[in-house]
């Protein structure tokens, strides 16, 4: 999860919402690194999971990242969720609980559904401050700056 919090913090330097992701394989052998991309490539599906399946795909030279982990430092929306069922990984670790936005969160148990062709494992809350606490700090920071543009001046 560190390697993924590195990823936020490079995304929060740029300006992007600070989600980090990777890829592991099963031996242990990191496959992708990435982190948001949407505000400034842009794309709405530039999201740090997809960027990370999509890189280790390439790496494996193979869709299927079989029995591979995925860990990111928030809970994935729907739309990462089943990429990472498509992608067929055989785990999902994340970070901060995402309440508004979090496919677990919202009931959206794409990873056990039983008429779906792929079933995996999901873990969440690790390391669960670390992962909320850079992005309070990001949108904090953002409202802030916003407030701050929008004063008028008498």
């Amino acid at each position: 999860m560190n390697l993924a919090l590195e990823q936020a913090d490079l995304a929060y330097t740029k300006g992007e919402v600070p989600i980090g992701a990777i890829c592991v394989a099963k031996d242990g052998k990191l496959l992708s690194a990435a982190h948001n991309l949407k505000e400034s490539t842009p794309n709405p599906c530039g999201h740090a999971e997809i960027l990370a399946l999509t890189s280790a795909a390439k790496e494996l030279g193979e869709w299927r990242l079989l029995d591979s982990t995925l860990y990111v430092t928030l809970e994935p929306c729907p739309m990462c969720l089943d990429a990472a069922r498509q992608a067929r990984v055989g785990h999902v670790i994340f970070g901060a609980y995402d309440k508004k936005g979090g496919a677990i969160s919202l009931g959206y148990n794409l990873h056990k559904d039983s008429r779906l062709n792929h079933k995996f494992n999901i873990v969440g809350g690790v390391f669960h401050f670390k992962c909320s606490n850079i992005l309070s700090t990001f949108f904090k920071q953002k409202r802030s700056s916003y407030k701050n543009a929008n004063t008028f001046k008498k």
